[in-house]
């Protein structure tokens, strides 16, 4: 009878530490898909200012690419961090919309360089703003 007693008490606690890991989890995933979301909101409020000012000055041009590389970078990191169950749906949204985003860079960058006027063109700030449109969701899970 003790033996019982005791394996339902392990049982109690093991499904116990269970659910906490997976909180803890989901409190990890929430704070980074804010902190992706603040780099993208960061790449939205400075390199409309860059565009204008890359058509005539080259070191502005180098700027900007290497605002694109971060911003690419930024959304392979995303991609690749641990998603816990509550989260999959959302993080699958996330992906999906991030894969339009690189998409969109590719066009962006060519030969190594930033071509404004395809940069002009594109749906690059309205793919991201659907990204950070994601917020509410990353609310949603409670945290």
């Amino acid at each position: 009878m003790k033996k019982l007693i005791m394996l339902l008490l392990i049982s109690t606690v093991l499904s116990g530490c269970s659910f906490i890991e997976e909180t803890n989890n989901t409190l990890d995933y929430a704070t980074e898909a804010t902190e992706y979301l603040n780099e993208l909101s960061n790449f939205t409020e400075e390199v409309p200012g860059l565009v204008d000012q890359a058509v005539s000055d080259p070191a502005v041009q180098e700027d900007l690419k290497s605002h694109f590389i971060a911003l690419e970078e930024s959304i392979a990191d995303f991609n690749a961090i641990d998603v816990p169950e509550l989260a999959e749906g959302l993080h699958q949204n996330f992906t999906e919309k991030n894969q339009q985003l690189l998409d969109i860079t590719s066009n962006v960058i060519q030969n190594g360089e930033v071509a404004v006027e395809k940069l002009e063109e594109s749906e690059l700030f309205q793919t991201i703003e659907t990204i950070t449109e994601l917020q509410n969701q990353i609310e949603d899970l409670g945290f």
